[in-house]
């Protein structure tokens, strides 16, 4: 079965498409709750709020869904926004719950003279022998466009780090469930090779 992309409205749905196809995947776009149950993997992109994102998911009826293939072990690829909404609770525009996937928070980046959103290219450093990052280099550069970032709880769940004002969790990872702050579908060679081994799990 392909891939399927969540369309739930908010994200660069159409790019990241196009990069999973780029690198051979079989993938599809799907706003079904029934295709997105059966999925054997899934991609959870975004861009925007977390508020937002959630109300967009519910009202189409695939927050149970996801949580579905997520709880039975299927891969998942949560991106930018799509990583956010994995934590509990998000303090953008107030106090709003995420899928309560990790205990933890979505926070703003703040720091002196911080430019906000974080936009552009940064480096990760790898915590972990996470799957998607094997053979990429300490210190691979990718490309960021948030203004928020996830905190979780647990620090054994972050894959990666970055600087920027706070050295935050810059991907996630617990056993089928992988997740990276920056865009992958826009990082270039590295990047590509992220989705490629997504799609070999």
């Amino acid at each position: 079965m392909a891939i399927i992309v969540v369309d739930y409205g908010m994200g660069n749905l159409r790019s990241v498409h196009k990069a999973l196809e780029h690198v051979g995947l079989e993938t599809a776009v799907s706003a079904d709750p029934d295709e997105v149950r059966k999925a054997d993997k899934l991609v959870l992109p975004g861009v925007g709020a977390c508020a937002d994102a959630m109300s967009e998911l519910g009202s189409r009826n695939l927050v149970e869904p996801i949580l579905e293939v997520i709880g039975k072990g299927s891969p998942f690829l949560g991106i930018c926004l799509g990583m956010q909404l994995l934590l509990e609770i998000s303090y953008e525009g107030g106090e709003n719950p995420g899928l309560g996937v990790f205990p933890g928070a979505v926070r703003l980046l703040e720091g002196e003279n911080l430019k906000v959103p974080h936009i552009g290219w940064n480096q990760i450093e790898f915590r972990n022998d996470c799957p998607i990052f094997a053979g990429l280099p300490q210190g691979t550069y990718v490309y960021f466009d948030h203004s928020y970032y996830a905190d979780p709880e647990d620090r054994e769940v972050v894959a990666a780090e970055t600087e920027y004002g706070v050295r935050f969790a810059s991907a996630l990872w617990k056993d089928n469930v992988y997740a990276t702050q920056f865009h992958p579908e826009k990082s270039q060679k590295w990047g590509l090779k992220m989705l490629e081994d997504f799609g070999r799990l």
